[in-house]
């Protein structure tokens, strides 16, 4: 099921989020995770609606949405079982998301995207911060 997240979910979403950087970001540094841990809740959440995807009460999945798909995240025990899909699916449909920024690096995602439509339009060297993790950017 898929819901509006509220202040009170940011410490579940953190620490998954977290979670699941740990298991697919692997070229990013220690240091910028832990950057990246106190950024998200304080700088990013309250920029972007959130949306949760639950199973059994459990948020296994979120999204953040602004003028484009800024993050999605899934728990990594719910990898691979279509979460990300139906969220990504939600964005698309019911809020008309057609932008989103991937890390060059993180092939996987990039894997994703572009089965769900989404195609390369742009490149910058470095993430939002300015931290050395080049952007793709796609549009649907």
């Amino acid at each position: 099921m898929i819901k509006q997240a509220s202040k009170e979910d940011y410490n579940e979403l953190v620490e998954f989020c977290e979670q699941a950087i740990r298991a697919i970001h692997n070229f990013i540094t220690e240091e910028d995770i832990i950057y990246y841990r106190r950024k998200i809740p304080n700088d990013f959440f309250p920029n972007v609606r959130l949306w949760k995807y639950t199973v059994d009460n459990e948020i296994c999945g979120f999204i953040g949405l602004s003028d484009m798909v800024e993050m999605l995240f899934v728990k990594p025990s719910y990898f691979r079982k279509g979460i990300g899909g139906r969220l990504l699916d939600f964005a698309v449909k019911h809020e008309r998301m057609r932008r989103l920024d991937v890390n060059e690096q993180n092939t996987g995602a990039l894997r994703f995207y572009l089965s769900k439509g989404f195609k390369v339009v742009d490149r910058s060297e470095t993430d939002s911060d300015g931290k050395p993790y080049p952007l793709l950017h796609l549009s649907l």
